[in-house]
C-alpha cells in the first residue's frame, strides 16, 4: 500500500468551524423583540380599510383646525348673513354656486364654512366626552374589580342604574334645568358613557387580579392603589383604547342629536345637528341644506367606526385566526 493510498484511507482531519460573515452578524443583531403595541400597529398597518379611515379622520381634523383660515380666504364668516347674494327672490336658500360652494342656509349663511366650524364642535365634544368617560369608567372599573366585596357590589349596582337610565329623557330633563351649552353637552354625554367603560374594565380586572404578578406585588407590600394603577392598569389599556375609538363616533352622534332637538350647543354656533334641524323645513326646495351636513356627519362617524373595527381586530386578532381556520376547514371539505 502506497503512501497515497494510506492518505486516502486515513480519516479526514476535522474541518475548521465556519466563521459567520458580517452580513449574518448584522442580521442577528437586528433581531429584536417587539412589544404588544408594536405587533398591534403592524397588524393595523396591513388593514387597508382602517388606514383609509384614519386618513379621512386626519383630513377632517385638519379641515376643522384650518376652518378660520379657510373662512378668511373665502371671505365668509360662519355667522355672516348674505341675504342679497345668498337667498333667492322668494327668500329661500340658494343652491351651490361659485360664491357658495355648498349653497346657503335659510339665513343666507355659507353652508360650507358652517360645516367646517361644525366639525370643530363635533370633534371637540366627541374627544372631550370620550376622555371624561374613559377616565371615570377606568377608575370605577378598576376599583370595583380589584377591591371586590362591598365596594364591588355598590359600584356594580351604580353601573347598572346608569345603564338603565334613558339617555334622551334624562338629557332633556338636565338641559331644561341647566340650559343648553357646550359644557353641559359634554358632561351629559360623558355621564351616560362611563358606565359601559366601567363594566368592561371591571370584567378585565376580575380575571387579572388573580395573576401571579399581582400576587407577587401584594406579597412585596405594594399598596392597593399602586397595584391597581401601576400593575393592573397597563394590562387593561388595550381594550380601553379599542372602546375609546368606538365611543368617539357615538359621542358625536349624541351631540348632533341633542343639537337637532335644540338641547345641545345653542345657536348661532355652527353644529351639524343644528343645521339638520334648520333643514327640516326646506328639504323639499333646498336639498343641499340637508345633504351636505348629513354627509359630513355620516362620513365622520363611518370613518371612526371603521377605524375602531380595525383597531379592535389589531389588538384582538383571535377573530381573524378563527375565521381563517373555519375557511381552511371549508376548503378541505370541498
Amino acid at each position: 500500500m502506497t503512501t497515497s493510498d494510506l492518505a486516502k484511507n486515513s480519516p479526514s482531519a476535522p474541518e475548521p468551524h465556519a466563521v459567520p460573515d458580517a452580513t449574518e452578524l448584522e442580521g442577528e443583531a437586528r433581531i429584536q423583540g417587539r412589544t404588544p403595541f408594536q405587533l398591534s400597529w403592524e397588524r393595523l398597518r396591513r388593514d387597508r380599510v382602517a388606514m383609509i379611515s384614519l386618513g379621512v379622520i386626519v383630513l377632517i381634523i385638519v379641515l376643522a383646525i384650518a376652518a378660520p383660515l379657510i373662512a378668511a380666504l373665502i371671505g365668509h364668516g360662519p355667522n355672516d348673513q348674505y341675504r342679497q347674494e345668498g337667498l333667492t327672490a322668494a327668500g329661500l336658500p340658494k343652491g351651490p354656486t361659485g360664491q357658495f360652494i355648498f349653497g346657503t342656509d335659510d339665513l343666507g349663511r355659507d353652508l360650507f364654512v358652517r360645516i367646517l366650524y361644525g366639525a370643530r364642535i363635533s370633534l371637540l365634544v366627541g374627544v372631550l366626552a370620550t376622555l371624561l368617560a374613559i377616565v371615570l369608567g377606568v377608575v370605577v372599573g378598576i376599583m370595583a374589580g380589584y377591591l371586590g366585596g362591598f365596594v364591588d357590589t355598590v359600584l356594580a349596582r351604580l353601573i347598572d342604574v346608569v345603564l338603565s337610565i334613558p339617555f334622551l329623557l334624562a338629557a332633556i330633563a338636565i338641559v331644561s334645568i341647566s340650559g343648553p351649552s357646550l359644557t353641559v353637552t359634554v358632561v351629559v354625554i360623558a355621564f351616560f358613557s362611563w358606565s359601559s367603560v366601567a363594566r368592561i374594565v371591571r370584567g378585565q380586572v376580575l380575571s387579572i387580579r388573580e395573576r401571579e404578578y399581582v400576587e407577587a406585588a401584594r406579597s412585596l407590600g405594594g399598596s392597593d392603589w399602586r397595584i391597581m394603577f401601576v400593575d393592573i392598569l397597563p394590562n387593561v389599556i388595550a381594550p380601553v383604547i379599542v372602546y375609546a375609538t368606538l365611543l368617539i363616533p357615538v359621542s358625536i352622534v349624541s351631540e348632533s342629536t341633542l343639537s337637532f332637538l335644540g338641547l345641545g350647543v345653542p345657536a348661532p354656533t355652527a353644529t351639524w345637528g343644528g343645521m339638520l334641524d334648520g333643514a327640516t323645513n326646506y328639504y323639499r326646495v333646498a336639498w343641499w341644506y340637508l345633504l351636505f351636513p348629513g354627509l359630513a356627519l355620516l362620513i365622520t362617524t363611518l370613518a371612526f367606526n371603521l377605524f375602531g373595527d380595525g383597531v379592535r381586530d389589531a389588538f384582538d386578532p383571535r377573530s381573524d385566526r378563527l375565521f381563517a381556520t373555519e375557511s381552511e376547514k371549508e376548503d378541505e371539505d370541498a
